[in-house]
């Protein structure tokens, strides 16, 4: 109950005091990234690792959540999580190719929901290249899993797991994450310019650079400020 001798405009300054405390401890100054996966270990492992990668002092600042979900709930379960914090958090899908029948639709139902879509084709380990320096013209996701290892296997003198809760510290450790973002832009744009309109037809590609790019892009400049 307010005291009575308050003034009302000093009761609202009060109310608006304890918002924005309220506020504050719970949207963090760079955003809240809530990452919907599906059930692959390699995208959680990885996004995981790039929380966790974040310099301590800016961990209240910026905060990576990553969810699994079935393939085909994908948008749906990113909304749901979403819920009435949408002003806030900043939703995001990562899925690849691989067998998805529906993968174009899928990537058209995130874009429409304005949620993030970090797709890859034909799977993760195209993006995974990219810190190497090669996005190789590779179809089936097989194959590019089986190549990638090789490639994994030949820098780092260990096999490649993916199901490695640290891979994105080793990827990030003897690769080339600033390079493998602008390689990963450019051979997306080859495929516009090829005439690709439809995610399933466009390969070697991926999204996910653009969602790797913001995160390590807003950390920098805090650092920056600091």
């Amino acid at each position: 109950m307010a005291n009575k001798g308050s003034k009302p405009s000093d009761r609202r300054a009060g109310k608006r005091r304890d918002r924005d405390k309220r506020v504050g401890t719970r949207i963090p100054e760079l955003g809240y990234y809530l990452i919907v996966t599906d059930i692959k270990e390699t995208e959680k492992n990885y996004f995981e690792g790039l929380r966790d990668s974040i310099p301590e002092k800016l961990k209240d600042h910026l905060v990576i959540k990553v969810e699994k979900a079935k393939t085909v709930e994908l948008v749906k379960k990113a909304l749901e999580l979403t819920g009435q914090d949408s002003q806030y958090r900043i939703p995001w899908i990562v899925f690849d190719r691989d067998q998805v029948k529906d993968f174009d639709d899928i990537v058209q139902e995130a874009e429409k929901s304005q949620v993030g879509a970090g797709w890859s084709n034909p799977c993760f380990e195209i993006w995974l290249y990219a810190y190497f320096g090669e996005m190789p013209v590779i179809r089936e996701s097989y194959v590019c899993c089986e190549r990638f290892a090789e490639k994994f296997e030949k820098v780092l003198k260990q096999k490649y797991a993916k199901n490695d809760k640290d891979i994105y510290r080793k990827i990030v450790e003897y690769g080339d994450e600033e390079g493998a973002i602008k390689l990963a832009g450019r051979c997306y744009r080859k495929c516009l310019e090829d005439g690709k309109r439809k995610t399933s037809e466009m390969w070697p590609a991926c999204k996910v650079q653009e969602l790797v790019g913001a995160i390590r892009e807003k950390i920098s400049q805090k650092i920056k400020k600091k």
